[in-house]
């Protein structure tokens, strides 16, 4: 297996960690999907990224299609509960995850663009879906080890890489300081090795002039 990646994307990141928790070889191939040169012309139509290439199969995309796949693939661990409750309320958490990391995606590109052609209003728009995001979190969390369940699941990939994505890319926002509980949660997290092989890191996109 082959997954082409961006090295700051919270949607990498999480099909990385699950292939990672349930021991599956597989090369990492890096692209930066906004520049023109990328990976991803002629194998995903929507331009994005991770994608899962396999002589298996045609070319995945999209996390949470590569992520449903993997549990078909490798059942254990299992990421997506079979409880019909707790399956719901895993996918939801993931969901609100990868809302708000939409949201800080759009932001950081209104910032790439050049200064007069910015629009307050819709950073605003943006940043009220991260804040209501990240209160959904904390309160569906309350004072839990995980987010769904007792165990590790895709709720606890999304969520966690929702916050260090966050911490990355919308630094401005001092969740720590607000949801004492996501902080305690965090720190329960943080040293899981799936976790630390794939911290966040920044890539230099092409300017956005228009």
């Amino acid at each position: 297996m082959k997954l082409i990646i961006a090295t700051p994307s919270p949607y990498a990141r999480k099909v990385r960690v699950i292939l990672r928790e349930k021991d599956i070889n597989f090369e990492e191939i890096i692209d930066i999907p906004w520049n023109s040169d990328t990976l991803t012309v002629g194998i995903n139509p929507l331009g994005k990224i991770p994608i899962l290439l396999s002589d298996k199969h045609e070319p995945l995309f999209d996390s949470k299609v590569i992520s449903q796949y993997l549990d078909h693939y490798k059942p254990k661990p299992l990421f997506y509960p079979k409880k019909s409750e707790e399956n719901i309320s895993a996918r939801l958490i993931e969901n609100v995850a990868d809302g708000i990391c939409d949201s800080i995606v759009l932001i950081f590109l209104e910032n790439s663009r050049k200064e007069s052609l910015r629009s307050d209003a819709w950073i605003k728009r943006q940043e009220k879906k991260i804040f209501e995001g990240v209160k959904y979190f904390s309160t569906n969390l309350k004072e839990k080890r995980y987010f769904v369940g007792d165990h590790f699941n895709i709720a606890d990939v999304s969520g966690f890489t929702c916050l260090e994505y966050l911490d990355l890319r919308f630094p401005k926002f001092k969740w720590r300081d607000q949801y004492k509980n996501l902080v305690v949660y965090w720190n329960i997290h943080k040293d899981r090795q799936s976790f630390k092989e794939t911290k966040p890191v920044a890539q230099i996109i092409e300017p956005l002039d228009d």
